[in-house]
């Protein structure tokens, strides 16, 4: 690592200026208000359905045995929805959810009462007989009996199982029953029309094997309501339509608030256009869906988990409300960078300069960092491995007042260089990671970009050039580097793709052996 010259660093400096502009630019815009489709909502300013399922509280999840829900928090919730909703939704009627009829009854709310089909009979058996018990109990307030979600798309009942438990049900109550799956596999299962009283299907362009842009959702909603209506004589029901505010991006889908909030709108407009029955997913985020979908399982609510509306029907809609939260942030870390440098022993205001401006960048990327590990972390294994990350980018960013002083400190050079072999392994990982789960793992862009930015471009501008030795650099960039060609064949249209496929780029260009020494031969 040669020294740096006045020159050099002003060139650096102009770079962070340059990077700490784009950053702000793109925050801006996320805080700006968007204006959206407007829908015409019924008289009484409620929409028709919406599922609600309550785990939504620390700690609460299906998949914990001795889950029961509160009457207490089923009469709260209810009561919230109830100013908004025409009717709920549930999946089953285990853990404390058979107590919603009769919430709902006190209300005026209707109910499509779920009995959850799974593997088991035992456990079958005792969610359809409850439904059918809390139908005969509740016959104003229960609209519907859903036997089983999404069954067939799980593979765990055979069609003619199903059957079974659908006549069981008919047969022992006078409420309408039906069955709910994605639309393809109704459209795969036509018999089945003969034994419900109305098809329930699932329209998810995000969900879709062809993932839709936010552009091209409601047209393809109508495309598929137009198949189903031409092959299926009794009525329909879209059993779930919505669009998550927060997760990965496939393909050409993109989640976002802005986009959730457009995508319900257009489609509340074109529903109540075309008299489609509807009921949309989900009242509230559900952090637990996080552990079979990645993030973006947990972040389909009209609600966030603080029981707050995430955007109003009729007002225009922001990614972010981050107010001067990130002016703040930037000027701490403008100051706290000028600080080091000036501790680390630099006194050219070229390089002063030059480590504030990135010190402001830290301060603001640390927000959407921040944001991104409480979104995304699902248990204490991942936020620590996902905070490391973090740290490790910023102690190495930390470190660069020291390297690039005119008289560098070569402690300080030896933990850059950890810095990078760290990065560099944890992003080989994540990469190889994302190509055995592709479906649900993001891509961690906020925790990677600035630390690679300033290894290689920054460096770069700065004059100096990394010259690592070890082999482990060859495999890194060939593992993460064919991982990433990988994600970009498989998803072409994916932005986020190409974003780590730069990424990956600037890591092999930083991290690539440049002696002899590393040579694979």
């Amino acid at each position: 690592m040669p020294n740096t010259t006045p020159s050099t660093l002003w060139r650096y400096g102009l770079f962070n200026l340059v990077l700490l502009i784009s950053i702000a630019a793109w925050l801006w815009l996320q805080n700006e208000p968007v204006s959206v489709v407007k829908p015409t909502l019924p008289a009484n300013g409620k929409l028709s359905c919406v599922s609600y399922a309550p785990y939504y509280g620390k700690g609460q999840s299906p998949f914990i045995a001795n889950t029961v829900i509160s009457k207490s928090q089923i009469d709260s919730d209810l009561a919230m929805l109830a100013q908004r909703f025409d009717c709920v939704r549930t999946y089953s009627v285990s853990q404390g959810l058979d107590y919603v009829p009769a919430a709902a009854a006190k209300l005026g709310l209707k109910v499509y009462v779920g009995a959850w089909i799974g593997w088991t009979a035992k456990d079958n058996d005792l969610e359809v007989n409850t439904a059918i018990k809390l139908a005969n109990q509740y016959p104003d307030t229960v609209k519907a009996l859903i036997i089983g979600n999404e069954v067939l798309l799980r593979r765990e009942q055979s069609e003619a199982t199903l059957k079974v438990y659908i006549d069981r049900a008919k047969a022992s109550t006078k409420v309408p029953v039906t069955y709910a799956d994605v639309w393809e596999f109704w459209l795969n299962h036509k018999n089945l029309e003969k034994s419900v009283d109305f098809v329930t299907v699932h329209v998810l362009p995000y969900w879709e094997n062809h993932p839709q842009s936010i552009d091209n959702a409601i047209p393809h909603a109508k495309i598929v309501m137009a198949k189903l209506s031409s092959t299926f004589t009794k009525p329909i029901l879209i059993g779930e339509t919505g669009w998550p505010s927060i997760g990965r991006q496939r393909g050409e889908s993109v989640p976002s608030q802005v986009n959730q909030a457009r995508y319900f709108r257009e489609f509340l407009a074109i529903a109540h256009e075309k008299h489609w029955q509807y009921n949309l997913i989900e009242a509230v985020d559900q952090p637990w869906k996080r552990q079979l979908e990645g993030t973006v399982g947990g972040y389909w609510g009209l609600y966030n988990t603080d029981m707050q509306p995430k955007f109003d029907f009729q007002a225009d809609v922001s990614e972010r409300q981050d107010g001067i939260t990130p002016m703040y942030a930037a000027a701490v870390g403008f100051i706290a960078f000028l600080l080091m440098s000036l501790v680390a022993g630099e006194r050219r205001i070229s390089g002063l300069l030059a480590y504030a401006l990135l010190g402001s960048s830290v301060g603001i990327l640390g927000i959407l960092q921040l944001d991104y590990l409480s979104s995304a972390s699902r248990d204490a294994i991942e936020w620590i491995a996902l905070s490391s990350v973090t740290i490790v980018g910023l102690l190495t960013l930390c470190c660069l007042p020291w390297v690039l002083k005119l008289q560098a400190s070569e402690s300080a050079r030896q933990l850059v260089y950890a810095g990078l072999f760290l990065i560099s392994a944890c992003a080989t990982i994540a990469g190889l990671l994302m190509l055995l789960d592709g479906r649900y793992r993001d891509f961690s862009l906020n925790l990677y970009m600035l630390p690679i930015l300033q290894l290689s471009l920054g460096l770069y501008f700065a004059g100096i050039r990394l010259e690592t030795k070890s082999r482990f650099y060859y495999w890194s960039s060939i593992l993460s580097g064919i991982a990433a060609i990988i994600f970009v064949a498989v998803e072409p249209k994916n932005l986020h793709a190409w974003s780590w496929v730069i990424l990956i780029s600037l890591m092999i260009f930083a991290s690539w052996p440049k002696q002899r020494a590393a040579s694979l031969t």
